[in-house]
């Protein structure tokens, strides 16, 4: 997978029109995202969708970011699976963009999804643990279940519970669609 740092990224935007993905949840792209990147929800990422809406310029290529990397390697993989070589991952993100001063966009600010996700897991892991004390030693199962799922999604990348509360009515933008600037 190709790669590219945010001071090239902003070099080659000097230059020339780039096309700039972020796959961040709406609620994160909206609290800050670079300026030139549009807004792509990895959970709902449909590689052909992308670049069939790039109207004759799916041969250009579409760099893609998000927080810090991580989510942009898997959005590159979805478009390598489709067929798609053409796509650069921005290495370190927003965070990296920012960091070197390039232009953003701040909007509103949301609780970020990982803590979110910490919350409920640790909420969930305690209740199951308070049950199985006084009502049913079987509520240990609970806290049994939401311990696999953390290490499911920390062997996988892929967190079910964030999945889940992605979808959530608080995490979603007031028009319904997808923050885009």
């Amino acid at each position: 997978m190709e790669t590219i740092d945010v001071k090239r990224l902003a070099d080659e935007q000097g230059q020339k029109d780039i096309d700039v993905i972020d796959v961040r949840m709406p609620t994160e792209f909206r609290e800050i995202h670079a300026e030139c990147a549009r807004n792509v929800p990895l959970d709902s990422l449909d590689p052909n969708a992308v670049m069939e809406a790039r109207n004759g310029s799916a041969n250009q290529p579409l760099y893609v970011i998000c927080r810090s990397g991580n989510r942009s390697a898997q959005a590159c993989k979805k478009f390598i699976d489709s067929g798609f070589e053409n796509v650069v991952n921005v290495e370190g993100g927003t965070v990296a963009w920012e960091k070197a001063k390039l232009p953003v966009v701040r909007g509103k600010k949301a609780f970020p999804l990982m803590q979110q996700v910490q919350l409920t897991a640790g909420f969930l892991t305690l209740l199951g643990v308070v049950l199985a004390y006084f009502v049913h030693p079987y509520f240990v199962g609970l806290s049994a279940f939401v311990g696999a799922g953390l290490m499911f999604a920390g062997a996988t990348g892929a967190c079910p519970m964030a999945s889940g509360l992605a979808k959530m009515p608080w995490n979603q933008c007031e028009d319904g669609g997808s923050c885009s600037a």
